[in-house]
């Protein structure tokens, strides 16, 4: 049988596969399928509108789904009882404005529940629970990665930049712990813009500029794609670095905008390789930073400091470096470093 218009409801803090499932069922019922989206800026884990947007992104291509986003005050879901139930179920009604032949809920919510005491003119239809948990993910989301759809993912990926002068090992390592973790990672953004003059001593303004926020997209898109955690080599403030050794001559327009792409930035762990591996010379890099490694390393470190990043430094030979970098890895996403 297949009803007018019907309704289910949720926190989805966070939207997990359970949700899913219950929405396709749901929308096969109804020629209306209707998502109370329930937010409380005093309780909520998750911005509204990341919720409100995994709901349209996964129910866009249905044509039948509409989102309705219900607002309470309750400080806990504990407090959110009977005095609230029937004033929110009016409001709900009235967005919706037909009758409301059937609310759908999770077998969790019971006879007694606020979808039964509010909706008795629609017929309530329990979707049995299969074990899926938003409290268990929110406690550890990694343990239950398979919960969660691939478009909330990205919320719960951890970004680890690693940053450190010339020849220091970063690309190398950030392929072999992208490898490792079995996840993607983003590429240096100049290496290829900084040679379309042959070399990196002739470089014009605008490829600092467009390595600034090429590195930032790629790092965006990445994200939707990544499996726990993110790999990134160098970040802004290691192009900022290189616009004052090169002499930039746009650099104050260029130092504003890596400023500003930094403040939007947010790194879960910082690995800082130290200049204490063999320098090689791989293309064009500057004989001037290879004479006098470790000062040029430590102005970097400088920039991190003065923009308020902590981060850890690395070194030792390589599979040293790459045993630390494990280590704190695995720390960060609470995963044993036995394979």
């Amino acid at each position: 049988m297949q009803y007018n218009a019907g309704m289910y409801g949720g926190s989805f803090d966070p939207l997990h596969m359970g949700h899913l499932d219950c929405i396709i069922q749901a929308a096969n019922m109804c020629r209306e399928l209707y998502i109370v989206l329930s937010t409380s800026p005093r309780r909520d884990s998750i911005d509204s509108r990341i919720r409100y947007r995994w709901l349209y992104q996964l129910t866009k291509h249905i044509g039948n789904v509409r989102i309705i986003i219900l607002e309470d005050n309750a400080e806990t879901k504990a407090e959110y009882t009977r005095e609230y139930w029937q004033a929110d179920a009016e409001k709900v009604k009235a967005r919706i404005g037909k009758p409301i032949d059937i609310v759908f809920c999770g077998s969790d919510y019971g006879e007694d529940s606020f979808w039964n005491v509010c909706y008795p003119e629609s017929k309530l239809h329990i979707f049995r629970r299969n074990g899926i948990s938003s409290t268990e993910i929110r406690r550890d989301p990694f343990r239950r990665w398979e919960w969660l759809p691939n478009i909330v993912r990205p919320f719960y990926t951890k970004k680890v930049l690693l940053m450190g002068g010339e020849s220091t090992g970063k690309s190398t390592l950030t392929i072999n712990l992208a490898n490792r973790f079995n996840t993607n990672y983003i590429d240096e953004a100049g290496r290829d813009i900084s040679e379309r003059s042959g070399t990196d001593l002739m470089m014009l303004s605008e490829d600092f500029t467009e390595i600034l926020l090429q590195h930032k997209l790629n790092e965006i898109k990445a994200a939707e794609h990544s499996n726990k955690v993110l790999f990134i080599d160098t970040d802004t403030l290691v192009t900022q670095f290189y616009m004052s050794f090169l002499e930039d001559p746009g650099i104050e327009k260029n130092k504003a905008l890596s400023d500003a792409i930094d403040a939007l930035n947010s790194y879960d762990l910082i690995l800082f390789l130290e200049p204490d591996v063999a320098f090689v010379q791989d293309g064009d890099r500057s004989e001037v930073i290879r004479d006098d490694r470790v000062r040029y390393s430590e102005q970097i470190k400088e920039l991190l400091r003065c923009h308020g990043k902590d981060f850890i430094c690395i070194s030792g030979s390589y599979q040293e470096r790459y045993e630390k970098a494990v280590k704190e890895v695995c720390r960060l996403i609470g995963q044993d470093q036995l394979i």
